[in-house]
């Protein structure tokens, strides 16, 4: 079994989703986590839902202590994550590990107050703004079927249309590890 899973990409029907909460921790779940971690790290990322890595449960991580402003950043594990209260709003480049090499500017909250389950299942409920606010509603959105393409208008996604067809059609490269054809999912 190899280190790092492999990411599912767009086109892949785990993507559209609604994931299935979790109900306990066991040993298999920690080393997903711990493997979920590695995954992100080995491809760059600083956040990874479980869809991204073909599970369909309510799981994801991030990590932002690569960020200057967030180097402090202890890395964050949140089970049955939920969103209850936005605010404002801020227009920010996006990228997603699944849309490999895609980048475009998403309009969101600025600030979010989330509520999810710690890895020994205990609630915590947080307040995020910036960076760490955007990387919990973009994770967030991946446990629902949700993907940062959809919050683009007309315009923006007519500029991608050709880019996002190679993704579909596994015409693309990267330099972590994807799964390649979509009857790959379990």
């Amino acid at each position: 079994m190899s280190k790092y899973f492999p990411i599912t990409t767009y086109g892949m029907d785990i993507l559209r989703k609604e994931t299935q909460k979790i109900q306990d921790v066991d040993i298999d779940l920690i080393r997903t986590i711990q493997r979920m971690f590695e995954t992100m790290h080995n491809a760059e990322g600083i956040g990874l839902a479980a869809p991204q890595v073909n599970i369909l449960k309510a799981l994801t991580v991030i990590d932002l202590s690569g960020s200057e402003e967030y180097k402090e950043f202890k890395p964050l594990t949140m089970i049955n994550p939920e969103i209850l209260e936005t605010h404002g709003e801020i227009e920010r480049e996006e990228g997603c590990l699944s849309i490999p090499g895609l980048r475009a500017v998403v309009t969101r909250p600025e600030k979010v107050f989330f509520r999810y389950h710690d890895i020994d299942m205990n609630e915590k409920t947080m307040e995020a703004d910036d960076l760490l606010a955007r990387v919990v509603q973009h994770e967030i959105d991946h446990l629902h079927g949700k993907l940062f393409i959809d919050y683009l208008d007309a315009d923006q996604m007519k500029e991608l249309k050709k880019d996002l067809k190679d993704i579909k059609n596994k015409n693309i490269e990267a330099f972590y590890p994807l799964f390649i054809h979509s009857e790959l999912e379990y």
